[in-house]
């Protein structure tokens, strides 16, 4: 089989439909867009939401709870995923990315405590929930914070 000897498969495309092509062509002259107004005309139409002046729905609903524009945004991890690494070594949040454990570290690192961690290992990342540092500590290695 070769690129050009591909095909869809038969009844799954469709002939484009050719609009203002003539009155035989069944949608000619207005081209479905009916007579005159304003989606008739060229770049015609109103935007998505818009409700013809009357107040939009989403200025209509009430707005509800407080967004903390200072929250921090952390990159969680958990503590099974540290086991990774090996025995001793220390771990920041350069060698979880260089590991590909995390992609962005956003506002920094948090390690969560799911999971069993067996090795010894020292953690610096930004922030530990209480069950990740007694696990890394009962471990044998240290969390500290940076």
């Amino acid at each position: 089989m070769k690129l050009h000897e591909l095909s869809p498969a038969p009844g799954s495309t469709k002939a484009a439909y050719r609009k203002g092509r003539g009155a035989g062509s069944g949608n000619g002259k207005t081209a479905g867009k009916g007579h005159k107004g304003q989606n008739a005309r060229s770049g015609g139409g109103v935007r998505p939401g818009f409700e013809g002046g009357q107040m939009p729905l989403q200025r209509r609903i009430p707005k509800r709870g407080f967004v903390n524009i200072h929250a921090k945004q952390y990159a969680v991890l958990n503590v099974c995923d540290l086991d990774k690494f090996e025995d001793g070594s220390v771990v920041d949040t350069e060698t979880i990315v260089k590991a590909g454990l995390l992609k962005k570290t956003l506002d920094g690192v948090k390690i969560l405590g799911n999971g069993e961690i067996s090795k010894k290992l020292t953690v610096n990342v930004a922030a530990f929930s209480e069950s990740a540092k007694k696990k890394i500590e009962e471990a044998g290695g240290k969390a500290e914070v940076i």
